[in-house]
Formats: structure tokens, C-alpha cells, sequence
């Protein structure tokens, strides 16, 4: 019996609409958040990380093994003069 209010749609067919509705709204969320991440970064403090120094990259460098110990030497003297002319 259909008397134009629901245009013959059963109960299933309402319930999917709500959770495709649902849905779609979750996905809009989500892109937003995707596209403009907090600020925070996650800490507690809320303030974003400092960027790292150079002598940090090279320790991180070293710690990895993407240079041995020699090459660290090198590198972290040649470094030393310009960090001192930068103060």
C-alpha cells in the first residue's frame, strides 16, 4: 500500500540511507583532518618540534649507520667552523 509518504521504501532500505548518510559524513570528517592536521604535533605542550641542528642530523646519521665513524669525524669538523661563525 503505497499512500506517497515514503514513495514504496521499506524500513531496510531507510536504514541503509541513514548508514550511506553516515558515512558520507565520516569520510567528509576525515579529509578535513587530512588536509589540515593539528598544530600540536601531539605533545602535551602543544608547541611544534624545533627543527633539528646539523650535529644532530649527523649523530642521527651515525646512530643509523648510514656513515662510519671515520666519515662522522670528518663531517662534524667541517661542521665546527661554521657553527662557531654563525654565534
Amino acid at each position: 500500500m503505497m499512500n506517497g509518504w515514503d514513495s514504496g521504501m521499506g524500513g531496510g532500505w531507510w536504514f541503509l540511507m541513514i548508514v550511506a548518510w553516515i558515512v558520507v559524513i565520516a569520510l567528509v570528517v576525515w579529509a578535513i583532518a587530512r588536509l589540515f592536521p593539528s598544530r600540536s604535533g601531539g605533545d602535551a605542550g602543544g608547541r611544534e618540534k624545533e627543527r633539528e641542528t646539523p650535529r644532530e642530523i649527523l649523530d642521527l646519521r651515525l646512530a643509523r649507520g648510514e656513515i662510519d665513524t671515520e666519515e662522522y669525524a670528518r663531517l662534524r669538523d667541517a661542521l665546527e667552523p661554521a657553527q662557531g661563525a654563525r654565534r
